[in-house]
């Protein structure tokens, strides 16, 4: 049995992207820092009825990273689609944070998605299928979002090689780039911008988009 790992997966999109594919009947993995965040989230799972995995694992910390990855494995068998949504969201200015701070944030945002790449997308390859999609933002830089707008721009340029190394063995590899505060009612919805995430997992291989922009003109 296969189905959706998200991690990252608290209030907000990583929630409703839980929920996006729990709709569909797949079984779900959650990947947390927090073990209460984690159960917050399952909770609203219940009533689609799939098996839920439930996992902790700091994104910064490979180790706890890769175990909780070969956990939901050992769960669900290996992984349909595998979103990422960790990120550490702040205002900073040039400045504000020293270079450790900067790192810590790089570390979350961008380090962790290229160690979840890593350990996932070559099974991937191998199978012939799998999708990969990491939560963007920032698609104009902000100079009081330092460590945000550098690393999105990060993950673009991962996505990039990624889909480069991949897309020939199967694997569809893609971002959704976000661009304001996500919140329910508004036109940054969280459960709008799940939608995008299960459109992605669905394309065909010849309309495969490696960057889907939710703006608040998105329809």
């Amino acid at each position: 049995m296969a189905g959706a790992v998200v991690i990252g997966a608290g209030e907000g999109i990583g929630a409703a992207v839980a929920r996006r594919f729990a709709k569909e009947g797949l079984p779900v993995a959650l990947v947390a820092r927090r073990a209460g965040t984690v159960d917050a989230v399952a909770e609203t799972l219940r009533p689609s009825g799939v098996p839920v995995v439930r996992l902790t694992a700091d994104a910064a910390d490979d180790d706890a990273l890769r175990g909780a990855l070969d956990a939901a494995a050992a769960e669900l068998g290996p992984a349909d689609v595998v979103v990422y949504n960790a990120a550490i969201v702040q205002l900073d200015a040039l400045g504000d944070l020293s270079s450790q701070g900067l790192l810590d944030a790089l570390a979350v945002n961008v380090a962790g998605a290229a160690t979840t790449a890593a350990h996932l997308l070559p099974g991937m390859a191998q199978r012939g299928s799998g999708t990969f999609v990491v939560t963007g933002g920032m698609p104009e830089p902000k100079p009081f979002t330092v460590s945000l707008s550098v690393s999105k721009a990060a993950v673009r340029a991962l996505v990039g090689l990624l889909d480069e190394q991949f897309r020939d063995s199967g694997v569809h590899v893609a971002t959704v780039t976000v661009d304001g505060p996500v919140a329910p009612g508004t036109a940054f919805d969280p459960d709008d911008i799940a939608e995008h995430y299960w459109r992605l997992h669905t394309q065909p291989k010849a309309e495969w988009e490696t960057n889907v922009l939710h703006t608040d003109k998105t329809p």
